[in-house]
């Protein structure tokens, strides 16, 4: 395990939990989409590899037709799954993740046109309280919370992503994560996917409703538009029947279900649902049941468009107010308006367009799978839809525009150097008209080779994708890609985007550089303050499997760590500045060492985590009993199974609010209170148990 470990463990373990919409389309050499569209949906679970997925078409106050591929992974000697089988139990309601922003999005909206806010007032009007370490945080409106123009760095989520758990920290406990942060850029200067915005949002809706979010969703969405298969989290626990038809999730190709993913921020990725009552939902917002046609216009209008975003063809992000997409293809190009928004939590999927000249809605969700392949199936079922009532709708797969390969401009050549976004490239431009992408994070994985062409962009050898540099008015150079695939049974899907943007020079000493090396190389951190129900802690094992994959030295651009800037010995600062989705969830980070000089790491965003070789060994105790305690801090206590340990039998008393995760020697979780089972069993050679819990919570340990 050679990296950080704590920016690409911290990719693993909280990134890629975060809800979002999910835009990595496997490249796929396919033929055209087939004409039948009932297809799509079982495309998109055989491509994505869900488990299992729900379909559902609305028009005019009905739905149209609704469908099911695939089944629970569990064997049915289980028991469990084949008692509930035998009553006629049908799993049904799936989270549907970051489409939960559009309900937040028709609150504010719905209060906007009942004069109780003004979308282009400042979030400090409605929440005195908000503050941060940075004073433009008063130019913030709550437009720009709903349109991603925030300018905050992103995710401040810390023990939001939970199983079996509602609790809401991740609501509660934002304020105070964000008073210590700074914004990445100007608010307003461009939209950039952002999770905290709509957390923010929903804190509005409760301050101005003088409501609670959930009481007021269903008192002003989910009754007036019928909605009775709507759920949120602490519902769904409290009710065992309900909680039945909750579709199981999985880790990886393990056959036994995970408890219930939870997410705490509600308004943000928190809501469940059918597939059929999230597309009468999208429907409800056609007729006018849930706001006013010029409320509706208002969320699909261009708002990307109003700060620094890419000039090209459409891709797969052009936000409005709450959607991912307004100007979604193949419905652009035929001049329907489609809307549309994607979810993505760690395990349920979710896609939903809405067509509003039409009156239609489809949803698409699935357990496991890519929200993108859901969005696109649920394209190709409006699209038969509208075939069915004589509209065509233009599927005419878009391609690079004719151009032959020709002698670069020796000037292009000055734009080499270090660009970064999610990842960071080492770009090389050479006067043979070579364009050459390095890949510094990601050890194993080939460089990228582009060719110059005659219209100034650079394609790949089999000319299906295309990189260009521009340089922008504020003086940032950003690398713009396009390209087009085309997926089997789903259609086309372009991409678009500023995928990266040179890193700006930053002279360190050596020293300096080989400190930063040292941590981003050799440093494995554990988390410290995720609550003990955590998903993070289901995906440390992953994430050590992801390093063994990659494999190698981590790479550093001078004066960088990732793609912060190497401030000092101890702080490193977040520089990108990416409209879209590339340029999402930035943190500055801060490395301090205990008294023991053990190193710690402070991220902006509130997650606290340690580095390994401060883990403690495992003591049995006297008489083979100990206890362990959690502090005042409320951390995690982590220790090691070491050669006094390993082998013996380990029995815990459990208390309320706190739980263990143990892992064998190579990060795989064997047994934890959260996932289910015992709570004991014989400790492996090379391990790590944890105990986290409130402050106070008290671990009764038994050896044997």
């Amino acid at each position: 395990m050679k990296q950080t470990k704590t920016m690409r463990r911290l990719s693993a373990l909280l990134l890629a939990l975060l809800l979002s919409l999910s835009l990595s389309v496997p490249a796929l050499a396919a033929e055209a989409a087939p004409s039948v569209p009932q297809t799509a949906p079982a495309a998109a679970k055989e491509l994505s590899g869900a488990v299992q997925l729900d379909w559902a078409v609305w028009k005019d106050g009905e739905i149209l037709a609704s469908g099911q591929e695939g089944e629970p992974r569990e064997d049915p000697e289980a028991g469990h799954l084949r008692s509930l089988a035998a009553f006629g139990w049908d799993p049904d309601l799936y989270g549907v993740g970051s489409v939960s922003k559009i309900y937040t999005t028709v609150a504010v909206m719905q209060l906007a046109e009942q004069g109780k806010l003004d979308l282009d007032q400042p979030v400090v009007k409605y929440l005195p309280e908000f503050k941060m370490a940075d004073p433009r945080y008063k130019d913030i409106t709550v437009r720009m919370l709903l349109n991603h123009s925030s300018g905050l760095m992103g995710s401040s989520m810390g023990s939001g992503l939970l199983f079996q758990d509602a609790d809401d920290t991740a609501v509660s406990g934002l304020l105070d994560r964000l008073a210590n942060q700074r914004l990445k850029a100007d608010p307003g200067a461009y939209s950039v996917y952002c999770n905290d915005g709509f957390t923010l949002a929903q804190l509005v809706v409760d301050r101005v409703s003088d409501i609670h979010f959930q009481d007021y969703l269903h008192a002003n969405i989910l009754d007036p538009a019928g909605l009775e298969d709507t759920y949120f989290p602490e519902e769904l626990l409290a009710s065992g029947e309900q909680r039945d038809r909750v579709v199981p999730v999985y880790q990886g190709e393990d056959p036994e279900s995970l408890p219930m993913d939870c997410l705490g921020a509600v308004g943000t990725g928190g809501i469940y649902a059918t597939a059929e009552d999230l597309a009468a939902f999208g429907g409800a917002l056609t007729d006018e049941t849930l706001l006013k046609a010029s409320s509706l216009e208002a969320m699909a209008a261009p708002e990307y468009a109003k700060g620094l975003w890419h000039e090209g063809d459409t891709g797969a992000l052009s936000y409005g107010l709450g959607w991912d997409c307004v100007e979604w293809f193949p419905f652009s190009q035929s001049g329907v308006t489609a809307l549309v928004k994607g979810g993505d939590t760690q395990y349920y999927h979710a896609g939903l367009v809405v067509l509003p000249e039409h009156r239609m809605a489809a949803a698409v969700v699935s357990s496991g799978g890519v929200s993108t392949y859901n969005e696109m199936a649920a394209s190709q079922l409006l699209i038969a839809a509208l075939e069915a009532e004589g509209v065509k709708v233009d599927q005419t797969p878009l391609r690079l525009p004719e151009a032959k390969p020709a002698p670069m401009p020796k000037e292009l050549t000055a734009l080499s150097g270090y660009y970064g976004s999610l990842y960071v490239y080492k770009l090389d431009v050479t006067q043979d008209g070579k364009l050459t992408l390095h890949y510094l994070n990601m050890p194993g994985v080939p460089d990228a080779a582009f060719t110059y062409y005659s219209d100034g962009s650079f394609r790949d050898e089999d000319n299906a994708s295309a990189v260009r540099l521009v340089e922008e008015e504020n003086g940032q150079v950003y690398l713009y890609q396009w390209a087009f695939s085309d997926i089997p049974g789903l259609g086309g899907m372009p991409t678009s985007n500023y995928s990266a943007v040179r890193l700006p020079e930053n002279k360190v000493s050596q020293e300096l550089q080989d400190l930063w090396t040292t941590v981003m190389s050799e440093v494995t951190a554990v988390p410290m303050n995720e609550r003990y129900s955590s998903q993070v802690y289901a995906v440390l094992g992953a994430s050590f499997a992801m390093d063994a994959v990659l494999g190698g030295q981590v790479e550093l651009a001078p004066g960088y760590a990732g793609v912060m800037k190497i401030v000092d010995e101890t702080h490193a600062r977040y520089v990108p500045q990416i409209p879209g989705s590339t340029g999402r969830d930035g943190n500055d980070l801060e490395l301090r060492r205990d008294e023991k000089g053990v190193l710690w790491m402070y991220q902006s965003n509130g997650s606290v985590l340690m580095d390994i070789q401060g883990v403690p060994q495992l003591s049995a105790g006297k008489e083979g009993r100990t206890a362990c305690t959690i502090q005042p801090d409320g951390y995690a206590r982590w220790y090691r199974i070491g050669d006094n340990t390993a082998g013996k039998s380990l029995a815990i008393q459990v208390p309320e609010n706190a739980g263990f995760w143990l892992y064998d020697g190579k990060g795989q979780v064997v047994r934890s209170t959260v996932l289910g089972g015992d709570h004991g069993g014989i400790l492996p050679q090379g391990g790590l148990i944890v105990f986290a819990g409130d402050p106070g919570a008290r671990f009764e340990l038994t050896f044997q």
